[in-house]
């Protein structure tokens, strides 16, 4: 007979090969994007660094200091991409793996917050791309000194511009996180509230540490982290409505 021992252990191995199964197919997703974007690599690099070529003077254009830039950055930028790409996929199958240990009503809370995380983060690299960009690269472009001809290299170009679009990226999860905050019990809406001052503040000091030296561009960043927090406020208190649905079956695995 199969002891309850084995049977655990057996339970466990069942997990963690469909865990490697997983992963697995969830690398295979980014090396397949990554093949089919790799022919495009050079337009895939152009298309990201259009705002600062267009911020640039006339007759001037960016430059690779390193000999194997030309080829290395836009390899780089496109493995990235190909990520960026593959990240619903892959936030499927790690979803695929967790599901079946949620009940029914954490299920209903966390398709959602799943769906909104990734919807957020992309929206934190577009807006980085369509409108910080322009106005960062136009900004320091305008305040060289006069003499000094402005070539960025193209491998510092594509560190900035990965460095912005993750911490942009990050930057408008902060709903999710106030949500889950509120909804968890770990704080009361009422208590984020009456933090209001300091955490406009911190905006602006975070805005201040990501942007040029300048409150317009600072704001671009301040403004939507701030709105974002009141957003997440905001849907923390309504899930925490309280419901007569309280039914025991929600409390089932589905």
């Amino acid at each position: 007979m199969t002891s309850a021992e084995d049977t655990k252990e057996l339970t466990l191995i069942d997990h963690l090969v469909e865990l490697r199964n997983r992963l697995l197919k969830s690398l295979i997703s980014v090396v397949v994007l990554f093949l089919m974007l790799f022919a495009f690599s050079n337009e895939i690099y152009t298309f990201v660094a259009a705002p600062l070529i267009d911020a640039l003077p006339e007759n001037t254009s960016m430059i690779a200091i390193d000999p194997t830039s030309p080829f290395f950055a836009p390899f780089k930028l496109t493995f990235y991409v190909a990520f960026l790409v593959a990240a619903p996929y892959i936030l499927f199958q790690l979803w695929s793996f967790v599901a079946p240990g949620l009940y029914k009503n954490e299920k209903a809370v966390a398709i959602p917050l799943f769906i909104s995380s990734v919807t957020l983060f992309y929206t934190g690299i577009a807006f980085a791309r369509y409108v910080l960009f322009g106005i960062v690269f136009g900004f320091f472009i305008s305040v060289a000194p006069e003499g000094i001809q402005v070539a960025p290299d193209i491998s510092s170009f594509l560190s900035f511009a990965l460095t912005i679009f993750f911490a942009f990226g990050v930057a408008f999860e902060i709903p999710i996180a106030v949500f889950i905050c509120i909804r968890s019990g770990l704080v009361e809406p009422e208590a984020l509230v009456q933090k209001r001052p300091y955490v406009i503040v911190s905006c602006f000091v975070v805005a201040m540490v990501l942007t040029p030296p300048d409150p317009f561009t600072q704001s671009l960043l301040a403004i939507p982290m701030w709105a974002l927090f009141e957003i997440g406020i905001l849907a923390g208190r309504m899930a925490n409505t309280p419901s007569d649905d309280n039914d025991s079956d929600t409390n089932n695995k589905g």
